[in-house]
Parts: structure tokens; sequence; C-alpha cells
């Protein structure tokens, strides 16, 4: 297929679900439960409510929403850490559009904005190393974050700042990667799942090896899965004709962007530029080992948290608040006890409502609350 609306033709949609249907009859786990399918990728979130592919599913199989949205997982700690650097005088602080309205412990970015921080929304890191050029009397820090997805661009770009002589800028980094924190999900007690959709844009980076223990050591399936809804659609026929078969590997639906051994170049900057840190703090996850990256030695003259003085606190959530347990999967983002009420799109009091990407807002936002989720009979913890 070439072009986007053959990816939504309803016809091969209604094909694709009567082979879920077919293939669900042949899991023995459906006499008993539903079947529980995480869909790492907040994009993925996204697609599923938008094209309402959750109510086309034979009510056997249930999503389970998971924490692939970076913006949702960024501790409070971490936003006030980027605030402080915003309020110097001499800094021009700039990140994407979406993380200058996650809240710290008492505001967010844009307040800080509003209030005389130079804060600036950017498309990528080579805007702000722009400015660094255009702006040398000034500090210009990139608040960096999101999953090798993005750390390639701020990689490169801080390749470009050393090879130009650029030292009026830096990056506040918060990037995470994705293995840790799939085996985090693995590893948690309260939470059962049969079968995974991968994220497609990491993929595309890392490629298809590295999720291999998933189902070598696991034993779960997982497929790679585009964005569109045929996508999704085919995904999900993936997994469930795994565990029909009785199989465990890891599959690529998304053969047209992610080959499997992942971007050379890409891993090759990320390398260079990054090395893992010991552990790194989640939102609503806590602490997960080797789950981040730092800025390595060799660029520390481009590492903010090296380059100014931080108040590096920990700050712990709303006691209200159940982004922890949504990211997990534990409940779904309608069962939570402030969602659409104290916590909303426009006021998120949860990360998980800041970014378009968060389970929270995609609920909110397509309005799908269904009566299983605000009673549910059954649930996979």
């Amino acid at each position: 297929m070439k072009f986007v609306d053959e990816f939504r033709d309803p016809q091969k949609a209604r094909i694709l679900i009567q082979e879920i249907e077919g293939l669900v009859k042949r899991i023995p786990i459906c006499l008993d439960r539903p079947i529980w399918i995480m869909e790492v990728c907040g994009g993925h979130t996204h697609t599923i409510f938008r094209y309402g592919l959750n109510k086309m599913l034979p009510k056997e199989v249930e999503f389970i929403h998971g924490p692939g949205c970076p913006v949702c997982v960024l501790p409070r700690g971490r936003v006030d850490d980027c605030i402080a650097l915003a309020e110097r005088d001499e800094v021009i602080m700039t990140t994407f559009g979406d993380a200058m309205r996650v809240t710290g412990s008492k505001k967010n970015l844009l307040q800080a904005k509003a209030e005389g921080a130079d804060v600036r929304m950017v498309y990528s890191p080579l805007d702000a190393l722009n400015l660094a050029r255009v702006n040398p009397e000034r500090e210009v820090v990139f608040f960096g974050l999101g999953f090798e997805t993005t750390i390639p661009s701020t990689a490169l770009t801080l390749l470009q700042a050393r090879e130009e002589g650029i030292n009026n800028f830096s990056i506040f980094c918060n990037h995470i990667t994705i293995i840790p924190t799939i085996k985090a999900i693995l590893d948690s007690p309260d939470l059962h799942l049969d079968g995974f959709l991968g994220p497609g844009h990491v993929s595309m980076v890392i490629g298809t090896k590295p999720y291999s223990f998933i189902a070598e050591y696991y034993r779960k399936p997982i497929t790679i899965a585009g964005f569109e809804p045929l996508d999704i659609l085919q995904s999900v026929w993936m997994v469930l004709k795994q565990l029909a078969e009785g199989r465990c590997e890891v599959e690529n639906q998304y053969t047209r962007i992610v080959p499997p051994d992942g971007n050379t170049q890409a891993l090759q900057a990320i390398q260079e530029v990054f090395e893992l840190r010991e552990f790194f703090e989640w939102r609503g996850l806590g602490s997960i080992d080797h789950s981040g990256v730092r800025v390595r030695e060799e660029f520390s003259a481009f590492d903010a948290e090296r380059k100014f003085p931080l108040p590096n606190l920990k700050i712990a959530d709303p006691t209200s608040c159940q982004c922890g347990e949504v990211l997990k999967g534990v409940i779904k983002p309608s069962q939570c006890k402030v969602f659409g009420t104290a916590c909303t799109p426009q006021n998120p009091l949860g990360a998980l409502m800041v970014s378009t990407e968060g389970a929270c807002a995609a609920y909110y936002h397509y309005g799908w609350i269904p009566e299983e989720d605000l009673h549910p009979a059954k649930s996979p913890v």
C-alpha cells in the first residue's frame, strides 16, 4: 500500500476483525478472562480511540495502556530543575510544546514564562542550537526528553555544536530508554499481560532484536506495530495468532519503516554522545535501573546538569493522582478518582492528561468512558 487512505480501508478492517474473531475462539484463556494486550506507545493509544478500534474488536480482547509517553513519565522534581534553569537571567530555555505544560511541584514552564523567564518552544534541538548561534551573549539550554525516537536528533545536535565550537549551548538531558521500562512492567507483581504491541517509532531506531528477551525469557508475544488503523488491527491479529498457535516471538508488522537492526547511524551517534545512567526516576513508576541516558564526560561542556547548579529534589505526586497505576496498566484512565473532574486537559493534575500522547488525554479527548471501565468485573491484577 502506498497511500494513507489505503491504511484506513473499512473493507480490509472488516476482514481483519473477522479473522481476529476466529482466532479468539482458538485461545483457551478466553474462557476465563479477556486477552490483555499492552500497546506500549501513546501514539497507538490515540489511534485506537480515534478510530474506535477498541469498540470493533471482540470483547475478549482488551487493551492495556502502557508508559510510552515520555512527557507523561517525567518526574515533578526534574520539571522543577528545568524551571530553575529557565529562571536564570542568562538562560534561554527551549523545549517542545507539550513539555511546557507539565507541572512541577508549583508551576510549569508556561507559567514561568508568564512570570518573565525566557522560555521558547522549538521543533527540534537544531532550532535551539540556532538560537545559541544568534544569541552568543546568552546561555541556550535545550530541555531534551523522549525515548530512542528523539535521542539521535539530540546527539547529532551536540556533535554539531562541538564541531562549530558553540559553547553557549547545552542540554538538560531527560532522555529515557524503552527496553528497561518494558522489563520493569513485566517484573511488576500486580500486572499480568498476554502480549505486546511494540512501539514503531522507537523500533525504527533500535530495530527488533532488543525485544527478543520478551519472547524468550518472559514467554510473551510482541508485534512491532505501525500507527494507522489497519496497522493496529493487523498487529493485534499477529499477536493473537501467536497465542492461538502457542508461539512467543518478536514479529514486525511495521516492516515498511522498521529494519531488524535499526538505524546504524542513529545508534552510533547515541553511543558517541550518551551513556546509560545507573538509574532514572519515572513519574508513577519509581526508579528503574539503566532506563535513562546522560551526556558523556567528553561532552560535559554541553551538559546543563554539570554547567549549572540544580535543586535536584524528589517531589512526590499528588496522592489523589493515580498516574502510576494507569502507566502500569493496573487501571484504566477513567477509573482514576480525579479523571475528568479535578484533572482535565485544561487543568492537568496528572502527567498523562498533559501530553497529546497521554492515555488520559486520549480517553478525555475522544469521550470514550465505557461502563466496564467505571465498574470493571475483571482486571489484569
